[in-house]
């Protein structure tokens, strides 16, 4: 592949930030492409034969996987080395993944399918269903299931052959289709500069694995294998989400300061993750992160995070036949408690249904399913299912702090119910003879404008609330938050959305009951700024938005912020709004807000 040898041209490249920060170098193009896979039909009296075939095979794949996860913890004692194994971990237990195993028995048995065409067609179809949600983490799971149908395929092939990667030389940035989280641990780190993939999201393990080994990565980098040819230069820009190839000498100066200014003020927000969140004049504001996998806890802490405002336990549910036992789900929120030990863990009972894919429990298809049998109410209509996971709730709190909190509680009646089944939990969980902590906080998500317009009631009878501003914006302005087209209109700054927020604060501080946000917009640092001018002493973000939001408050006055609170009450749009907010402090956080 060839490009325009002028010096003042470039093609770029747009994509997504993995991981943020900067690289220049020359591209190395890798092939992680797919196995050939031959539909092969097989004998009846040979099927035995092939599943036992593809039985060798998975065991033979999780144990290469649990020898390279037992290599990476022993290779280093640095969080970046525990977030690897933690990958590699969840990968072992997919490759063992039973519903997975009985797919390809069946397509082997019943079809009399090779066992690698059996793989193929049982993870294809699997991938589809996952990539029918609208949520982007369940949609980004199935690059995981591909993942393992690659390990193993290898397996029943013979062809271990893995990435290539040089070895010496100049350091360079990696370009792939898509890296496995096995792939990215046994890279060299000293001959990576940065990563590009095709495809991902920043909840991809990849991006999740560079971020905690600090490697600038750009994913969702659509047609990067046609655009950029091995050899070629590179500018990796994982702030903005951008690839330049072949920048000019002209480009590249411009793009230095760029950098330099960067790294700066991450080595300095790195420099201050351990001191305390507070404002200006000292006033403290707990500062925590939310997280969906186990692996994510480690991340969290090394951006300084006070605790878990807000764990998804989704994951534990999806692509299965049968619901997680309780065992299973005690061992993942165990690890996750003690892992932040002992900072506080708030676990949210699941939120599944709506735009959340689940095959473990059969829900009728309704009209619009982000109004229907979803979350509090789902677990209400099934208590057994419900009780299950409170009882492994409670048990983990016998290894560190945690508070249990439900999603999408629109009445009274519902939270009563929730509390009536918590103590039914806690007294099987005592017969069976389990420890457990002598208080376990309940508190509910107020995400939908009935709960927020009785936001006193509901802070009289829950022992904290937690704002979900996402929902609470789909809610209360009637925008699906998944449409890219109404994407516009959904503003947390809207007045109406900012109304309910102020009246839970307010509901929160007469019965003296903690309030926090866990949503999107606790982790912008113009709108950190207006909820503490609210009254807000609690946020919870992704792990990555913490060190901004420290700073940016860090910056800021209690004075400053309620007074611009006040004056944010009298914009009428949420355009005005959010442009009052911003012409205010955007000039004190010019470099946190964009460091160019």
């Amino acid at each position: 592949m060839t490009h325009d040898s002028k010096p003042s041209e470039f093609a770029q490249i747009d994509g997504l930030s993995g991981s943020a920060g900067f690289a220049v170098g020359q591209a190395f193009v890798v092939d992680t492409g797919r196995l050939g896979v031959v539909h092969r039909k097989i004998s009846l009296d040979k099927a035995q034969s092939e599943v036992e075939r593809y039985r060798k095979a998975v065991d033979e794949a999780r144990q290469e996987l649990q020898a390279l996860a037992e290599q990476v913890r022993e290779s280093s004692g640095s969080s970046a080395a525990g977030v690897e194994a933690s990958i590699l971990d969840a990968y072992i237990l997919m490759v063992g993944d039973q519903t997975l195993l009985k797919d390809v028995e069946r397509g082997i048995r019943d079809d009399l399918h090779g066992a690698e065409w059996a793989l193929e067609s049982a993870v294809a179809e699997m991938c589809a269903t996952l990539r029918e949600s609208k949520n982007h983490y369940l949609a980004e799971r199935s690059h995981d299931f591909e993942f393992v149908r690659d390990r193993i395929l290898r397996c029943l092939t013979g062809q271990k052959k893995g990435l290539v990667l040089p070895t010496s030389g100049e350091p360079v940035i990696l370009v792939a289709h898509d890296l496995s989280p096995a792939e990215t641990a046994a890279l060299n780190k000293r001959m990576v500069l940065g990563l590009i993939c095709e495809v991902g999201t920043r909840t991809s393990h990849t991006a999740i694995l560079a971020r905690a080994l600090e490697i600038p990565a750009v994913v969702g980098a659509h047609g990067a294998l046609e655009k950029i040819a091995n050899g070629e230069q590179l500018v990796l820009d994982g702030v903005h989400g951008k690839v330049i190839v072949e920048p000019s000498a002209e480009r590249l100066r411009e793009l230095q300061p760029q950098a330099e200014r960067y790294y700066a003020l991450a080595r300095g927000l790195r420099e201050r993750r351990d001191e305390p969140a507070v404002l200006a004049d000292g006033l403290p504001i707990q500062l925590q992160s939310n997280i969906e996998l186990i692996l994510e806890a480690e991340l969290a802490k090394e951006q300084g995070a006070q605790g878990i405002g807000l764990y998804r336990t989704e994951f534990l549910y999806i692509d299965r036949q049968s619901p997680p036992s309780e065992e299973e789900q005690y061992e993942a929120y165990r690890q996750v408690v003690e892992a932040m030990a002992p900072l506080p863990v708030t676990l949210r009972t699941f939120d599944i249904g709506g735009d959340k894919f689940v095959s473990t429990i059969k829900m009728p298809q309704d009209m619009n399913p982000a109004l229907g049998l979803r979350a509090v109410r789902l677990g209400l209509s099934q208590p057994e299912l419900f009780k299950t996971q409170l009882r492994a709730m409670i048990r983990a709190s016998a290894h560190g702090s945690i508070k249990i909190m439900v999603p999408m509680v629109s009445s009274l009646s519902e939270l009563r119910a929730v509390r009536a089944l918590l103590a039914e939990a806690v007294l099987e969980v005592d017969r069976h003879g389990h420890a457990h902590a002598e208080h376990i906080a309940l508190g509910c998500m107020i995400e939908i404008p009935s709960a927020a317009i009785l936001a006193e009631e509901f802070a009289r009878e829950a022992d904290f609330l937690s704002i979900g501003t996402n929902d609470l914006v789909q809610y209360t302005l009637a925008v699906d938050r998944t449409s890219r087209e109404l994407a516009r209109l959904a503003s947390y700054f809207d007045p109406a959305v900012i109304r309910l927020i102020k009246q839970v604060i307010q509901a929160g501080k007469f019965r003296k009951r903690d309030v926090s946000v866990c949503g999107t917009m606790a982790s912008d640092p113009l709108a950190a700024i207006l909820l503490v001018g609210m009254g807000l002493r609690s946020l919870s973000m992704e792990a990555s938005a913490l060190p901004e939001v420290k700073a940016a408050l860090k910056r800021v006055s209690r004075a400053d912020a309620e007074d611009a609170a006040d004056t944010a009450f009298e914009a009428t749009t949420a355009q005005e709004l959010e442009q009052g907010i911003a012409q205010r402090f955007a000039p004190l956080l010019a470099d946190i807000l964009d460091p160019e």
